[in-house]
C-alpha cells in the first residue's frame, strides 16, 4: 500500500538535479527542480517552470515558464505565467492562527528579498521592487517598493565601541 502524502507525478523531459525532497507534488513536462529543492504537501511546477537551489513550495503551484531559482519560500501561493521570483522571496503565510493565500498573476516580476503578507495580489504583470515588504494588493502593470531612502550615519559604529567601553570599565 502506498503512502498518499509520498505521491509524486513527474511528466515527461523533466529534470530533477541532486538532492531534492519531493513529496505529494506534481512536476509537470519540461519542468526543471533543484538542486537542493523542496516540493511538498500539493506543490506543483506546471510546464517549463523552474525551481532552483534551496527553494521550498507548499500548496503552490507555479505556472508556466514561471522561475523561482534562489533560496525562496514559497507556500499556499497561486503563481501565474511567466512570473519571475527573486532570490530570497518570501511568502508569509501565517498569522499564529490561520494560513491565507498569495496570488502573484500572469508576468509579474517579484524582486529579490521580497516578503508578500497573505492573503494579498500582486497583478497581472506588476513589478515588486527588491526588498519590498507587500501588506496590500499591487494592482496590475503597478510598481510596489517599501523601502526608503537609505540614510547612513557616520560614525555609528566606532561611537557604538566607544560607549561599550567606557560601560565595561
Amino acid at each position: 500500500m502506498t503512502n498518499p502524502e509520498k505521491r509524486i507525478r513527474i511528466g515527461d523531459r523533466v529534470t530533477i538535479h541532486n538532492h531534492c525532497v519531493i513529496a505529494n507534488a506534481t512536476v509537470e513536462n519540461e519542468a526543471s527542480v533543484g538542486p537542493f529543492a523542496h516540493l511538498r504537501h500539493d506543490a506543483v511546477v506546471s510546464e517549463r517552470a523552474r525551481v532552483g537551489n534551496f527553494v521550498e513550495l507548499k500548496k503552490t503551484v507555479l505556472g508556466a515558464g514561471s522561475k523561482s531559482m534562489h533560496l525562496s519560500y514559497l507556500g499556499d501561493t497561486t503563481i501565474g505565467a511567466d512570473v519571475n521570483i527573486g532570490a530570497g522571496t518570501i511568502t508569509c503565510n501565517y498569522d499564529g492562527t490561520s494560513k491565507s493565500r498569495t496570488t502573484i498573476e500572469d508576468g509579474a516580476f517579484i524582486g529579490s528579498g521580497t516578503q508578500l503578507i497573505a492573503p494579498v495580489t500582486v497583478g497581472k504583470g506588476a513589478y515588486v521592487g527588491s526588498g519590498t515588504t507587500v501588506r496590500e494588493d499591487v494592482p496590475a502593470e503597478a510598481l510596489a517598493v517599501s523601502a526608503g531612502k537609505q540614510r547612513n550615519i557616520e560614525q555609528w559604529a566606532a561611537d557604538r565601541k566607544k560607549n561599550k567601553k567606557k560601560k565595561d570599565q
